[in-house]
């Protein structure tokens, strides 16, 4: 314990000394000084530590309550030391540091840092805030500031909301998530205090820079008229300024050396900062919304029950933003009816599509494969509204999934036999090409050039152009050097094509070239070793030109007694021989190996001594041969063996000869052959590939041809089919009309015979029966013969009377049967032919 201050009233009182103590004890002293200048040391360790890990922290990220208790200490003059502590001990103690000490030091700093009267303490409480976002995430950090938005003391209030716009303002919207922000500003617009409602104007007005007009659905409606009339004022001079930018990285970003900055730095145009509306809005539940009946509607025969049930489907997920659901059958249904005959079906279909994939987004990307080829197969109509909606479909489509899940479809349909089907599904990769924002694999960019290198050659001028458009975008991402190898065989005029497409395209994703990561120190050391690099060339010249720069090095001992080691296993004979390095060097430079006399030899004068003044050298073997290392059988110069010099010394001056000497003249001779060969077989392969796109153009041209021969024919088969149709109509209208005709020949005939017979009749009668009484006219009339006297009377049982017998005439008899017709013989039954035999026998009915 600390020993109590004793006071001398005849001089000044003696300061005791509590720097003794340990950091956490002077932390949580009584004394407000001793705490102060505990917070002033604590900074100052944490400053001097190496890494994160030293014992200095271990202390306070034990005991978190350390910190809750200095950044809201009762003194003003120690409280801003223990922020500015808290500041040192995140900035050096790391990730760990941070997610200790967070929850129990954020709602102290609102409180009593940001609302202080000290300028200071306000700075130190916002860096702190900062450092806590920096070191992890966000998110932790909002959730202990936002409670205090309903804080009872105004100040508090101010100052949360002003803490909170200065994040968005450092580390903007992507950092930071906005929706908790902007679904609590409504209640503090409604603030009593003015200078709440400020801070929060300042927020929104923050807020407008990132996000625009896609944060207005979150709290808009809750404001009052007269704010949002406010509101849009400040808004207009923000909507002419650029799209912001970060003003800090996280320490994760910063680890990665600022690439994501700089990206802001080079492509803002090409990145986006706002956060789309989608993002900030609530999923909606639409799947219980369909309609129950939209499945049997659409498998009616009227075309306005179909579009009327799609219609529908589009009204209930036409919304930001869709719920996750069991949508498989709809996808199928839709999918369906891209082969409708109707058209206004289709492009309601499409619509349907669209609004689908943009408020699913990623989560419609398991339902492209169903949809997309009957999306491409209906490319093929002409009108231009269902091309505009199918367009649109494919593009919300493209969204939700990436370019390598579409590529193999797309390139698929670019050969279809179809002009329109392979033009407009040529604008789609075009489409998909600019708004893409990864850049595509060495594969895929092969597959794209190849086929738009094969659109070049086609018959039709709009098809070619989307070809060189195709290239020209995708150099745009790739770069002119990586595209370079695919344009070897266009021509000159098609080449100027792409190069006004690739200066006009406007890409999301570049292909940028990678850091070149500084090399191992293993290998750094390897490769300032002067053998390993140098004398491994074949080419003398080479090896003269770099052995200059390690040379240096050599003249140290360090570097003498590996190089002479190096050489030793290299002796083929049982005599030792030293290399130069046993000596000190005239010139003060120790060459590693041999090769360095070779350098002497073509830079100093032509000395025959020199040789023979290093290489024979005195005893300078240690005994035993060691046996030689594999690393070093091929070194060039330094890889020959010594050996033979030793016996010849007067021959040792021209053993590097073949090296420095040039290469002999039969292979020169053979090398001139190769090339000229080489020569003429890259103009073989030039004219080939020549002859190759004639082929092709004219291939396209013939296929071009046979689609529309194809189409011809079938025209005509269907004309044929329709005149065949016709055909067999008119003879089973003429065969119809025979057999009328027929009938009516028949009963004209029948009418002719019956007339005859009754003229025949007529013309066979005396003229005393022809003047009979009216009676009897009247019953020879009707055609049949009626026996009103003598026959009565014998029907009756009465014997004939006289004016009977006398009216009774066989020529009558004879007239009726000439008279009588087979049909009314029919029609009679055979009762007239009864009563002519009872005339006959006994004019009168049997008894």
């Amino acid at each position: 314990m600390a020993e109590p201050v004793k006071e001398d009233f005849g001089s000044e009182p003696v300061k005791e000394d509590f720097s003794y103590l340990p950091l956490p004890d002077r932390f949580a002293h009584k004394n407000w000084k001793v705490r102060k200048e505990g917070y002033e040391a604590a900074a100052k360790e944490f400053g001097n530590t190496p890494d994160e890990s030293h014992p200095v922290f271990k202390p306070f990220v034990q005991d978190p309550g350390l910190f809750k208790g200095a950044v809201a200490d009762s003194n003003v003059a120690a409280q801003q030391e223990g922020i500015n502590a808290l500041c040192a001990f995140l900035k050096y103690g790391g990730t760990q540091a941070c997610t200790k000490t967070r929850n129990s030091a954020v709602s102290p700093i609102v409180e009593k840092g940001l609302s202080s009267t000290r300028a200071a303490t306000k700075q130190s409480s916002l860096e702190a805030i900062m450092l806590y976002v920096e070191l992890d995430k966000a998110d932790p950090i909002i959730e202990e500031i936002l409670p205090h938005l309903a804080h009872k003391q105004p100040k508090i209030v101010a100052a949360a909301l002003s803490a909170i716009t200065a994040m968005y303002h450092a580390y903007g919207v992507k950092v930071i998530d906005p929706k908790p922000v902007l679904k609590a500003l409504p209640k503090v617009f409604s603030h009593a205090d003015k200078n709440v409602r400020a801070e929060a104007t300042n927020l929104v007005v923050e807020m407008y820079r990132w996000l625009r007009e896609a944060m207005k659905p979150l709290f808009w409606n809750d404001l009052k008229p007269v704010q949002q009339q406010d509101l849009e004022k400040l808004f207009e001079p923000i909507k002419e300024e650029p799209r912001p930018k970060r003003e800090r990285l996280l320490r994760s970003q910063q680890a990665n050396g600022g690439l994501e900055d700089g990206m802001e730095g080079e492509d803002a145009e090409d990145e986006p900062q706002e956060v789309e509306e989608i993002d900030l809005t609530e999923p909606v539940d639409i799947f219980s919304k369909v309609p129950k009946d939209l499945h049997e509607n659409l498998a009616s025969k009227k075309w306005s029950d179909r579009k009327e049930a799609l219609d529908a489907l589009f009204a209930v997920a036409n919304v930001p933003r869709i719920k996750e659901g069991p949508y498989d059958e709809i996808i199928a249904a839709l999918a369906k009816c891209m082969k409708d005959t109707n058209i206004a079906v289709v492009t309601v279909a499409a619509n349907c599509i669209d609004v689908l994939a943009k408020g699913q987004r990623k989560s419609f990307a398991k339902y492209r494969s169903r949809i997309m080829t009957p999306m491409l197969e209906r490319l093929k109509e002409k009108k231009q509204l269902v091309a505009d909606a199918l367009g649109q479909a494919l593009d919300s489509v493209f969204t939700s999934t990436s370019l390598t899940d579409c590529l193999e479809e797309i390139l698929e349909f670019l050969k279809h036999k179809n002009p329109q089907v392979k033009l407009e599904t040529l604008k789609f990769l075009i489409r998909c090409l600019k708004h893409t924002r990864e850049v595509p694999s060495d594969p895929e960019v092969k597959s794209i050039a190849d086929t738009a290198t094969k659109l070049l050659t086609e018959s039709t001028e709009v098809t070619r152009a989307g070809g060189a458009e195709i290239l020209g975008t995708l150099m745009k991402i790739m770069g002119e050097r990586a595209m370079n190898p695919y344009l070897n065989g266009v021509d000159d005029i098609r080449k100027i094509k792409i190069k006004e497409y690739f200066e006009a395209a406007k890409v999301k994703a570049k292909n940028k070239p990678k850091p070149v990561a500084p090399p191992p120190k293993a290998a750094a050391a390897a490769a300032a070793a002067p053998p390993k690099k140098v004398f491994g060339q074949k080419a003398v010249a080479k090896a003269a030109a770099n052995v200059k720069k390690p040379a240096p090095r050599a003249s140290t001992p360090q570097a003498e007694e590996p190089a002479s080691a190096t050489l030793q296993p290299k002796q083929t004979t049982g005599r030792s021989i030293p290399s130069k390095l046993s000596g000190p060097s005239k010139s003060g430079l120790a060459p590693p190996s041999g090769g360095l006399k070779l350098q002497k030899r073509l830079a100093g004068p032509s000395n025959l001594s020199s040789p023979k003044r290093h290489v024979p050298s005195p005893n300078h073997d240690d005994g035993g041969t060691p046996a030689p290392k594999p690393t070093l059988s091929h070194r060039g110069l330094a890889g020959r063996p010594l050996g033979k010099p030793i016996t010849t010394p007067s021959s040792e001056p021209s053993f590097p000869t073949p090296r420095a000497s040039s290469i002999s003249p039969a292979e020169r001779a053979e090398l001139e052959a190769l090339r000229s060969e080489n020569d003429r077989l890259q103009r073989t392969i030039s004219e080939l590939h020549h002859e190759k796109s004639k082929l092709l153009s004219q291939i396209h041209e013939l296929q071009h041809h046979n689609a529309q021969l194809i189409e011809d024919h079938t025209r005509d088969v269907l004309s044929i089919k329709a005149k065949e149709t016709q055909l067999v109509r008119a003879r089973s209208d003429a065969q119809a009309a025979e057999q009328a005709l027929a009938t009516q020949l028949r009963e004209n005939e029948r009418s002719r015979r019956e007339l005859g017979r009754a003229a025949r009749g007529a013309a066979d009668l005396t003229p005393q029966q022809q003047q009979r009484p009216a009676d009897g006219d009247a019953d020879l009339a009707d055609g049949i013969y009626r026996d009103n006297h003598g026959m009565n009377g014998a029907a009756r049982g009465g014997p004939p009377t006289g004016g009977g017998l006398a009216n009774f005439d066989p020529g009558l008899q004879r007239a009726r049967s000439y008279a009588r017709s087979p049909s009314e013989e029919k029609e009679n039954g055979g009762l007239e032919a009864g009563k002519a035999n009872a005339a006959k026998q006994g004019l009168g009915r049997p008894q």
